[in-house]
Order: C-alpha cells, then sequence, then structure tokens
C-alpha cells in the first residue's frame, strides 16, 4: 500500500502542464470526490496496524503534494493572463507581422524625393480624362497617327472620354492654370489596352517631368537627368538617342550603361550594355501654345518614365504581373525598403 502512495507522489511531482482543461482533469482525478485520495483515505482501515502510521504520513504528504501542485500550476495559469494584461489590454491573442510598402511605392517614393530636391513640386490630375487633355492639347489632334501608339481605352457611352494613358494630361491641366516658370512632376497610375504579359500590362504608373522657363534649353535637360540617375543608380553614364515624340520636338530617348559584368547583364542589355529608361524632350511650341503660354518667350523640357520599368531594373524582376497580384511572398521581400 505505500508504495502505491510513493508511486502516485512521483506521477504529481512528475506532473506539469499549462493547459486549463489537462489541469482540472488533473485536480479531479486525485482530489475530485471520487478521486485518488478519497479512495486511499478509504483503503487506510484494511492497512496492518504496524504500517498505518508509515502509511498515514506517506498519504498525508501525497495530499499536499497535490493540493500544492494544483496552486502552482492554477497561479501560473493568472499569472500569465495578468501580464497580457497588463502589458496591453487590446493587444490580440495571436502575432501580427509588421506591413511594408508596395516595391512600386518604394521606387515611387525616391524618385519624388530625388526632384522635389531640386524645386520640383508634384501635380496630379484626373484618371478619366477627355481627349483634349489627353491627345489634342498635346499635339496629336484627331486622326494623327501617332494616336495608334497609345491603344486606348474609351468609354462607350462618350467617345470623347477615356482613361488616360499618360500623365502628360496632367501637365496639360498644370500649363493651363499656371504660368512659367513651371517646374514640376506628375505621378500616376495610367491605363492602356494591351496584352498582359510579363513585360507589358493594361495598367501601369508613370512619372512625368515638366520645366517651362526662359532660355530653356536641351543642356538644362540633359543636366537634370544626369542627376536623377545618378541619384537614383549611382554614378552612371547616359546617352541620349533621337527619338520621336508629338509632344517633344527634339526628342530623345534616355540610356544608362548598366554594364557587362554578369549573364543576367547580357540578357536584359541584349548583349549591348546599355538599357532604356525614360523618353524626354523639349517642348513642342504647338504643346504651349495649347496651352496658353507664348512660345516666343518661354520654353521647356519635359520627361516620362515607367515606375515598373525603374523598379524591375533596381530589384532585378523579370516578370510585370508581380507587382500586381498581392502575392504576400513577393512582397514580404521588401520590409528592408521600408
Amino acid at each position: 500500500m505505500i508504495e502505491e502512495v510513493k508511486k502516485y507522489l512521483k506521477e504529481v511531482d512528475a506532473f506539469s502542464s499549462k493547459d486549463p482543461k489537462a489541469i482540472e482533469n488533473f485536480r479531479i482525478s486525485y482530489a475530485g470526490k471520487k478521486g485518488i485520495l478519497n479512495d486511499l483515505f478509504a483503503a487506510f482501515r484494511t492497512v496492518p496496524n504496524e504500517e498505518k502510521k508509515a502509511y498515514g504520513q506517506e498519504l498525508n504528504h501525497l495530499k499536499k503534494a497535490v493540493s500544492e501542485k494544483i496552486k502552482f500550476l492554477q497561479s501560473q495559469l493568472q499569472s500569465t493572463s495578468n501580464d497580457f494584461q497588463i502589458k496591453d489590454p487590446s493587444r490580440t491573442p495571436f502575432p501580427i507581422e509588421s506591413g511594408n510598402r508596395h516595391p512600386l511605392s518604394v521606387v515611387k517614393n525616391r524618385i519624388i524625393d530625388i526632384f522635389t530636391q531640386i524645386g520640383f513640386t508634384i501635380s496630379e490630375g484626373p484618371e478619366i480624362e477627355d481627349d483634349w487633355h489627353n491627345f489634342t492639347a498635346l499635339n496629336l489632334p484627331e486622326h494623327h497617327p501617332a494616336r495608334d501608339m497609345q491603344d486606348t481605352f474609351f468609354i462607350q457611352t462618350d467617345p470623347d472620354i477615356l482613361l488616360r494613358t499618360h500623365t502628360s494630361s496632367v501637365q496639360v491641366r498644370y500649363m493651363e492654370k499656371n504660368q512659367p516658370p513651371i517646374r514640376t512632376i506628375s505621378p500616376g497610375r495610367v491605363f492602356r489596352n494591351e496584352a498582359i504579359s510579363a513585360r507589358s500590362h493594361c495598367i501601369f504608373h508613370q512619372i512625368e517631368g515638366l520645366y517651362i522657363a526662359k532660355d530653356v534649353s536641351f543642356a538644362d535637360l540633359k543636366q537634370t537627368l544626369q542627376y536623377f540617375t545618378n541619384a537614383l543608380f549611382g554614378n552612371s553614364k547616359i546617352r541620349l538617342r533621337p527619338s520621336y515624340f508629338p509632344f517633344t520636338e527634339p526628342s530623345a530617348e534616355v540610356d544608362i550603361y548598366w554594364g557587362l559584368e554578369t549573364e543576367t547583364d547580357y540578357r536584359i542589355t541584349k548583349g549591348t550594355g546599355w538599357l532604356e529608361i525614360m523618353g524626354c524632350g523639349m517642348v513642342d511650341p504647338n504643346v504651349l501654345e495649347n496651352c496658353g503660354i507664348d512660345p516666343e518667350i518661354y520654353s521647356g523640357y519635359a520627361f516620362g518614365m515607367g515606375i515598373e520599368r525603374i523598379a524591375m531594373l533596381l530589384y532585378q524582376i523579370s516578370d510585370i504581373r508581380l507587382f500586381f497580384e498581392n502575392d504576400i511572398r513577393f512582397l514580404k521581400q521588401f520590409k528592408a525598403t521600408l
């Protein structure tokens, strides 16, 4: 009988749990009305007289051990509950991971910060535009062949209303309301009716810049672009290749020298080492005149770039669709860019 009590004592000493249900089951099994202690006390009368003293001492020892164990485990539960309440009563019972900015927001904010440091303001406009601000005022009259370069989403109920194809429409609105000197950048979302693939999407983001003042030259434009590429990519070489845009003349594409150090460099630069990052040019006099600015007095330059393209270069992302799929595994990689 004494050996049985000692066996239960070892079980009590070894028991440990943080589960309230398990602790309650332990209490009932030992200290309940039909528990082990009651059975052992009931069996006391059957113990031989010479063993009763030793048996009673062991039984009292077991009873005390059970009581202390129950109090200890319950106090631990109460302590854990109190600690939680004291630290933060509004805290949720499960961990919440910290959020992070979308990579496009990170890149957009970096570009904005670079240009605002040299005096550019931020201007915004509607995503649903009219034909005048999106095309005609930008030297793209009706039936102009260059309109075909931008597959447009038109609103069926009104052929004059469309989803803007570039943020140049914001620049038109800004020039209509402000007189030179003008120095502004226009970030925003644009839409084009293009097939979605790894390199193109029907929705993307642009930042376009505009500077209008007296005696603005192409040299001023190049100096601004060199400052921007150095700030964003580090010290870099740029080149300007002649191109065509209806709203600028002369126009150019801007390339930066990416290098040919790795196999990836060869692939993304097609073996040349150069990467196109934006278009630019001197604002066409017709555009200035359409916006109520005298082209005989003022001149200016404009430039524009796709934020997705810049982000893909900076982070070496090969598929533009990743920016729009909200895959948490992809977005988590940009925690360090907060």
